[in-house]
């Protein structure tokens, strides 16, 4: 029974599949944390074009820009 589990956890540790599932993991983790930085630089950028467009008809207008 020792044996058996001992060759298992041996041939565990040899397999080159585990590292490259790390790797796929932290791939995948930095492609997130890329697009989240992306959406909300993209969401504040086009709240403030909003923001200056209602500004701009209030101003042009005279009115309450609705």
């Amino acid at each position: 029974m020792l044996r058996t589990n001992v060759k298992r956890l041996v041939r565990f540790l040899r397999a080159e599949d585990g590292p490259t599932a790390v790797e796929y993991a932290v791939m995948l983790a930095l492609i997130v944390v890329v697009c989240i930085g992306a959406i909300t630089t993209l969401g504040g950028n086009a709240s403030n074009t909003f923001e200056n467009t209602a500004l701009n008809g209030t101003l042009v207008t005279g009115g309450t820009g609705s």
